[in-house]
């Protein structure tokens, strides 16, 4: 890149990130002296913020690396992760949220501890803390400097190697993106990563459509039918046993990791925690699943291109994504670009740090002072803790170059280590009245062991997919919980205590939103199917998606009549 054209895009990325920065300092002014002000954003977020802040949390360059770089290695079979997120969104909103609004938690283990002990506290901070700072906070920080690296050689401008220049691009990164999460509490993230999210969904229309025109030679649809008449097997969703994703396992341990993601995860349920009421809450959550089912054209369609433009050229399946952004985005859009992609590693880098300070403070800080902090010493630590925890992510990141597998296996393996225990604690915890704080250790202490052997030592022998391990190790740490809660039940059944701060009336039009949300997930399954797109469009794919269209509908029609007549008799009740 010419030195014109790096000044250029430097001084325009400056200028976007600028702009996103003062917005933020300005809507946070004087708003985070308090607890609740630093780590709910004074529980005063509307469905806007939420749904655009959990977008950006959750979409970062992760996933603009690691989907892109699936569907170029393999197929489209790794959608089952973003696509049936869908489902998991509508049960945070229905299920999960009111219960924990109703309650007034700031973070999940303060719910654990509430219904089992202290010691079940601890331990899902423990699993937390070293989940982000292992695997999820430098999968981010690395995922977003190989795109940087990639897209304007970093290595070539600061004559150093690759190594030492991905040491350099990371630390850029997380300094700047520390930043917020230490200065500005969730308030500013939830901000910057709605004016970012906007940013992310224009180039995320905008890549694939230059990609196409690319390969059409100039044409859009000369590409569109390039991808849809050959090699339509790079679109087939159905994965098989021998795809990163097969898609047997959608059914088995996706369901609960998704349910874990989406529920119980505490960067990613701390904007729903801080929401104005429960229906912004539920329209938030709700509206991110929607861009969830976008995720296939924005973020896995750019790989398939790349695998027609280049084969199977590329030194590693990661760099499709970058490789391409270099090739086909003009010149004048690239300070925009690495705006945007640095807008979203920021905010998964800075809502993990805001996160993982949160559960230092309010879990392990605040009980050892037994309640004596003031809200000035808690942030005082809360940024301390940030600090600490992004510096070791500094050490850690630069470590995944060497995954062979690709970054995105690498993330789901390693974070089957906390996610499945912890949503099978908290349904347990939520739908039973008698199971001890015993029960959730035992199956806590369990899984991390079994799940350690039959993975990393045994897995030669145990030949199963992680996901399927995952729905096997579920059930049996359930059924631990169920036990234990037979032998040895509290004497005095569990009482959900409520503690509403927010107002708790529902959304009316949760449920028949939702069963939209639901039926986009079916209709995209049908899509990139050999009913579909795969092979051709075979003769079952309209009624397929006629069926889909009708059964859409009917439940609109039924839903809606129900959910009024329960919402005006919750009104009746509650409000008066």
């Amino acid at each position: 890149m010419a030195l014109n054209d790096l000044l250029l895009t430097f001084g325009s990325c400056a200028f976007f990130m600028a702009v996103v920065a003062l917005i933020s300092y300005q809507k946070t002014k004087g708003d985070v002296g308090t607890k609740d002000g630093y780590f709910l954003a004074g529980r005063g977020l509307t469905g806007v913020f939420i749904a655009g802040s959990m977008l950006l949390t959750n979409l970062s360059a992760e996933q603009l690396i690691g989907l892109n770089g699936s569907a170029y290695g393999y197929n489209m079979s790794s959608m089952a992760w973003e696509v049936t997120a869908a489902f998991s969104t509508i049960c945070m909103a229905l299920i999960f949220l009111p219960r924990y609004l109703s309650g007034a938690f700031t973070t999940l283990p303060e719910f654990l501890s509430s219904r089992f002990d202290d010691d079940v506290r601890r331990l899902t901070v423990i699993l937390f803390m070293v989940g982000y700072s292992l695997v999820t906070i430098p999968s981010v920080l690395y995922s977003g400097s190989i795109a940087v690296m990639r897209l304007f050689d970093v290595p070539g401008l600061l004559e150093v190697s690759y190594s030492q220049g991905l040491m350099v691009t990371i630390l850029a990164v997380g300094i700047i993106g520390g930043l917020y999460a230490v200065f500005g509490g969730l308030k500013a993230v939830a901000i910057s990563d709605t004016i970012n999210g906007l940013g992310l969904l224009i180039i995320g229309i905008l890549v694939p459509v230059l990609g196409f025109a690319a390969l059409g030679n100039g044409s859009f649809l000369d590409g569109v039918t390039a991808v849809t008449t050959t090699h339509t097997e790079k679109l087939n969703a159905i994965g098989t046993s021998t795809d990163p994703t097969p898609f047997g396992t959608i059914f088995t341990g996706m369901i609960f990791a998704n349910l874990a993601y989406w529920c119980t995860n505490q960067y990613v349920i701390q904007r729903t925690l801080g929401a104005k009421n429960l229906a912004e809450g539920q329209k938030g959550v709700i509206f991110s699943g929607f861009f969830k089912v976008m995720v296939p054209f924005m973020m896995m369609m750019p790989g398939i291109v790349a695998f027609h433009l280049y084969g199977g050229g590329l030194q590693s399946i990661d760099l499709a994504f970058p490789q391409l952004i270099k090739d086909v985005l003009p010149v004048y859009m690239s300070g925009f670009f690495l705006a945007v992609l640095l807008g979203a590693v920021f905010s998964s880098f800075n809502s993990l740090l805001n996160s993982a300070a949160t559960l230092f403070c309010l879990d392990v800080y605040e009980p050892l002072k037994k309640g004596k902090v003031s809200d000035k010493e808690m942030i005082k630590v809360a940024k301390i803790a940030s600090v600490v925890i992004a510096i070791f992510s500094f050490i850690v990141a630069p470590l995944l170059q060497y995954a062979p597998e690709g970054l995105w296996q690498v993330i789901r393996i390693f974070t089957g280590f906390y996610n499945i225990p912890i949503v099978a604690v908290v349904l347990i915890g939520l739908f039973t009245k008698r199971v001890p704080g015993l029960g959730a250790k035992v199956a806590i202490i369990f899984h991390v062991i079994a799940y350690g052997l039959l993975k990393f030592v045994f897995d030669e022998q145990v030949d199963i997919h992680f996901l399927h391990l995952y729905a096997i190790l579920f059930f049996i740490e359930i059924a631990i919980m169920l036990v234990i809660g037979y032998l040895k039940p509290l004497d005095e059944p569990w009482q959900f205590e409520r503690k509403n701060k927010v107002d708790m009336v529902p959304w009316a039009y949760a449920i028949p939103v939702s069963i939209t949300l639901f039926s986009c997930v079916a209709a995209l399954y049908v899509l990139f199917s050999p009913l579909g797109v795969v092979g051709g469009f075979g003769s079952l794919f309209w009624p397929a998606l006629f069926c889909i269209i009708a059964a859409n509908m009917f439940a609109w029609f039924y839903s809606l009549k129900y959910w009024r007549h329960r919402y005006a008799n919750y009104i009746a009740v509650n409000v008066g």
